[in-house]
């Protein structure tokens, strides 16, 4: 009997195979956008706060968030944040300790801590000074968003770290947000969100100062004002919403790559898509997710996810699905084809990040394992990178020549500089050889 998530099956022989991968492709794409009236809404906002600042922000959370506040309390004092961190449950807390102390281990590997110096020439780093995060203010708290973003910030040695949140829970921020940037003693939290958000600590106002980069995830507003805002900050990508794409071989257990395409899809909205070049793990994931959805508390919202932007689709080999996967790009990519998926794996060229073999589930990279999930979406894999501590530092080149070194290269510089036609440049050296 037919099932109503059978619509969502491709194969690569049918005719109309590559259009319709070409569909689910744009549909992921999807979300980050906004046109007409919405865009001119959001240059409102952000014209607005540009001008009146803190005036502005009030009546916008109040508009958006149903929440009125004065400039006064858009700051949570040391006493809030104090009592989150006291009554939050003690294992959650250590929990959330030790995802920290994951997350460091990890950043300090891969840091580039090293100033390199050679003959003439070098670069030094410096950490940025001061950071923004946006944290969502969703149904339920995201702590690992402030894990995962601010712990890379300060092990780049980032001395002020700002966030920022709507009042979304009892008309604050959630406690188990605040315990966790007390935890991390990040003392400067916000409850504003939304673009008002994002123009306030890129620009400043009367009560916020401005920040140098922001970072951090957030719906269609917090992500096209992050756009409008790049030149004047710093960004670390443009994420839209959560997707995964799953690359998976008959030796995958059916029941464990329906669980991790759902647990992507009940982000409404998400994104999940299977590539497999087994007919028969098609059919017996799909038939996983017809029973496993309904076993869900979001089960609707999860459905419409899996119909409107996920797909099973049948491939002629698996070298096809490595091919279709870098056009992809997707920010979470799973191998589970057994035995070969490290030699999959080794052939991705673009991804958000990748999670290798049956018991790497997206849920690690989420909260545990270490590198951030704050990860580029929407096929901006192929030239964003997932957020790292190295994000938060800047790079300046050092050039120190002697008398010697530029006698040796001045020619070459005076003909170079002569050929773009900039004579003062030339002379700039020429003086120097007449001494």
């Amino acid at each position: 009997m037919a099932n109503e998530l059978d619509k969502i099956l491709i194969k690569y022989d049918q005719p109309d195979f590559v259009e319709r991968l070409t569909e689910i492709r744009a549909a992921v794409v999807r979300g980050t956008h906004l046109v007409g009236e919405k865009e001119q809404q959001l240059d409102t906002i952000l014209d607005e706060v540009g001008r009146r600042g803190d005036e502005a922000v009030v009546e916008f959370t109040e508009k958006f968030d149903d929440v009125k506040l004065t400039p006064e309390q858009f700051r949570i004092s040391e006493a809030e944040l104090n009592d989150a961190h006291k009554t939050i449950d003690i294992k959650l807390l250590e929990s959330i300790r030790q995802s920290i102390k994951n997350v460091k281990e990890y950043q300090l590997k891969i840091f580039v801590s090293n100033d390199k110096n050679f003959k003439s020439t070098g670069i030094k780093y410096t950490p940025i000074k001061r950071i923004g995060i946006c944290v969502p203010g969703a149904s339920a708290p995201l702590p690992s968003t402030v894990i995962m973003t601010a712990v890379p910030a300060q092990v780049a040695g980032v001395e002020e770290i700002v966030v920022v949140s709507p009042p979304r829970y009892k008309g604050s921020i959630h406690p188990v947000i605040l315990a966790t940037c007390r935890e991390l003693k990040i003392n400067e939290v916000y409850r504003i969100g939304g673009a008002q958000a994002v123009l306030a600590i890129a620009k400043g106002t009367k009560t916020i100062r401005n920040v140098d980069k922001i970072v951090g995830p957030g719906n269609q507003w917090v992500q096209m004002a992050k756009k409008k805002v790049l030149g004047l900050v710093g960004i670390d990508s443009i994420a839209g919403p959560s997707e995964v794409l799953i690359i998976a071989n008959d030796k995958a257990n059916p029941a464990w790559v329906a669980a991790d395409m759902l647990s992507q899809t009940e982000h409404d909205p998400g994104s999940a898509v299977l590539f497999t070049d087994s007919d028969r793990l098609a059919n017996m994931v799909l038939r996983e997710l017809e029973q496993q959805v309904l076993q869900l508390d979001r089960a609707a919202q999860t459905k419409k996810c899996l119909i409107d932007f996920s797909r099973v689709v049948v491939f002629q080999n698996i070298e096809h699905t490595i091919k279709y996967a870098n056009i992809f790009a997707a920010e979470h990519l799973q191998i589970q084809c057994g035995e070969e998926s490290r030699a999959i794996a080794d052939k991705i060229k673009n991804a958000g990040a990748i999670f290798i073999g049956d018991y790497s589930p997206v849920a690690v990279g989420d909260y545990w394992a270490g590198p951030s999930h704050t990860l580029p979406t929407g096929t901006s894999a192929r030239f964003f990178s997932a957020l790292t501590s190295n994000d938060f530092v800047k790079s300046i080149s050092i050039i120190e020549y002697d008398k010697e070194k530029l006698a040796e290269s001045a020619e070459d510089i005076i003909r170079l500089a002569q050929a773009e036609g900039l004579d003062a440049h030339a002379k700039s050296v020429k003086i120097r050889q007449q001494g």
